[in-house]
């Protein structure tokens, strides 16, 4: 693989970071107007946009899933996509979008907690420490806020974690469906079904037309659904193929850094010095949470491959 790829995956894995982190902005001004379950909708109709034109171009098969993954995939819909920004967005109206993304930082030390207790998978002694600090910095981020906890800010981490979870829920059930299908028609899959199944939610809280004048809103929706659902996508596919998942991760991990700039600069969001340091503290134990779990996994690879070459 030629180095220029590798540079070009590199700088696209940043920009992207960049996007995501103003994704939160964008879809605080289009819940403005559209509520969020019509919202999910309309973001996964205008990604799916995107991806229907790459298949088009690859292989024009737009239904070509196993019947037997039918399940699989609405429950991927259901909990990755549906209820995830359900939580997500909802989360919006109690805290500071910087917060938000601070404590979704910590999904990759959750999801290896739930792997030692689904797959009796064991963390090394690192992963644990990483994971005790990370649980350390989300506890100094909702400290740093505990005037407001029962003001709605307790409502706001509550579906935070829900989102967490359900983030989670979806990467162990995509993991069944993986070996079956390139990242495009999984994608392209799951799309399909999130705009079908959230589809009766936007028919029976159709936005006002003035919601699609030129303006915020507008300008807030075509971001989140073109840019961020269905470039982005693509942008993370192919850094994924030049460079490796757990650099990809390592990107995204730093996307608390970025929403809190755009939080700062769009909304005039403000975070409180302890949350600044529990953030921190959550954004390190993650990058190395991961780095951890990545070289344990290629290494478990690796180990795998050549017992099936012995074999």
């Amino acid at each position: 693989m030629d180095l220029h790829s590798r540079k070009f995956a590199y700088a696209s894995m940043g920009m992207l970071v960049v996007i995501w982190g103003f994704e939160y902005v964008a879809a605080k001004a289009a819940l403005e107007a559209v509520s969020t379950f019509p919202l999910v909708c309309l973001k996964y109709m205008l990604g799916l946009v995107t991806l229907c034109v790459v298949k088009l171009v690859q292989d024009r098969r737009f239904f070509a899933f196993r019947r037997q993954d039918l399940l699989v995939l609405i429950v991927c819909s259901v909990t990755g996509q549906l209820l995830y920004f359900a939580c997500e967005y909802g989360a919006m109206s109690y805290l500071p979008v910087s917060t938000i993304s601070i404590v979704l930082a910590f999904m990759p030390a959750v999801s290896v907690v739930l792997e030692f207790f689904l797959y009796r998978k064991s963390p090394n002694r690192f992963m644990v420490a990483g994971i005790a600090a990370g649980i350390v910095g989300v506890v100094l981020v909702i400290g740093g806020g505990a005037r407001d906890f029962f003001t709605g800010a307790g409502i706001g981490y509550l579906l935070i974690f829900g989102a967490v979870f359900c983030w989670n829920a979806y990467n162990f059930l995509t993991k069944k469906l993986a070996g079956h299908y390139t990242p495009l028609n999984l994608s392209y899959y799951q799309a399909l079904c999130t705009a079908l199944i959230s589809l009766p939610f936007l028919l029976g809280d159709l936005p006002p037309a003035s919601a699609f004048a030129p303006g915020p809103v507008l300008g807030g929706l075509l971001f989140i659904g073109f840019l961020c659902e269905g470039v982005g996508f693509l942008i993370y596919v192919n850094a994924v193929h030049k460079i490796g998942p757990t650099p990809c991760a390592l990107f995204s991990s730093m996307l608390p850094v970025s929403t809190t700039f755009f939080g700062w600069l769009c909304l005039a969001e403000h975070i409180l010095p302890l949350q600044a340091a529990g953030g921190v503290i959550v954004i390190v134990s993650g990058v190395y949470v991961i780095r951890e779990k990545g070289r344990l996994d290629s290494e478990l690879r690796i180990e795998n491959g050549e017992l099936r070459i012995e074999n």
